[in-house]
């Protein structure tokens, strides 16, 4: 069976001394778009963060393309591996495409600086996403949706085969939430690359991944394609919540549907 490019052995991670992630091994499946799903506090975004390489473990491996991540430098990490994270802030009065630019940052070298290479990437990102009319704006003046926007395209124009997304829909309505995931979706099927994102909403996972991984107090609880995984007992194990699954009449993908309280009856 070939290895895949991004998966952990064993991994123990956590803060200040304390694991919330206890000898987890998991492969992200290439290629494929992965919603990693559970409760608050059940370590999933702890998970991405240790894939990211933002967190050192304090035992066990992320291993990115056979190698300890932590081994490789870090701009090797930044070519290979893109990261979207919750909050992202930009320096004051930088317009769309500076900070778009910055994303190819990782390909800069001492005798390689700014190439037609790199003008083509980033201006590839902002129309893939978008914003090529935004250009010459302050990231300031933009809304939520359009800056979420220009910060996919800062992690596209890194050109890295993964990319990470760290509850990428957080403060964004329901119009721009399915639109950025339409978008990611469009960027796994179209240039192939393979997609993992931290979601909350379980109906946006069973949607738009083709692999989801379950976690419930730092553990993974299951993991498969959504149609396999999702299941009724499975909703009210992990999240405690009572629910009927039906299909979703656009996809045919699990649609959760919690159940109603005798309280909401109509008079």
């Amino acid at each position: 069976m070939t290895e895949t490019r991004l998966r952990t052995e064993r991994l123990v991670i956590g803060y200040e001394g304390t694991a919330v992630i206890d000898g987890l091994s998991v492969d992200i499946p290439d290629g494929r778009v992965t919603a990693i799903v559970g409760p608050n506090a059940c370590g999933k975004s702890t998970l991405l963060r240790g894939l990211a390489r933002l967190l050192k473990p304090s035992d066990g491996q992320v291993i990115l393309d056979g190698h300890d991540i932590g081994t490789l430098h870090t701009k090797e990490v930044a070519r290979r591996l893109g990261l979207l994270p919750q909050t992202s802030i930009a320096p004051e009065g930088i317009s769309v495409s500076d900070l778009v630019s910055r994303g190819r940052f990782p390909h800069q070298k001492v005798l390689r600086q700014w190439s037609a290479d790199d003008a083509a990437a980033v201006a590839e990102a902002m129309r893939f996403v978008g914003v090529t009319d935004l250009a010459g704006r302050l990231v300031d003046e933009l809304s939520g949706g359009q800056r979420q926007r220009v910060w996919v395209a800062v992690v596209l124009a890194q050109q890295t085969p993964l990319v990470l997304l760290d509850e990428p829909t957080t403060y964004l309505d329901i119009a721009h939430q399915v639109e950025l995931l339409d978008l990611f979706a469009m960027l796994n099927r179209e240039q192939d690359r393979t997609v993992v994102a931290v979601l909350h909403d379980l109906n946006h996972a069973c949607r738009y991944a083709d692999h989801v991984i379950v976690m419930k107090s730092g553990a993974i609880v299951a993991q498969g394609d959504p149609g396999s995984v999702v299941t009724e007992d499975l909703v009210e194990s992990v999240y405690g919540l009572r629910c009927q699954i039906i299909d979703d009449p656009q996809t045919g993908t699990p649609l959760i549907v919690p159940r109603a309280s005798p309280h909401l009856a109509r008079r």
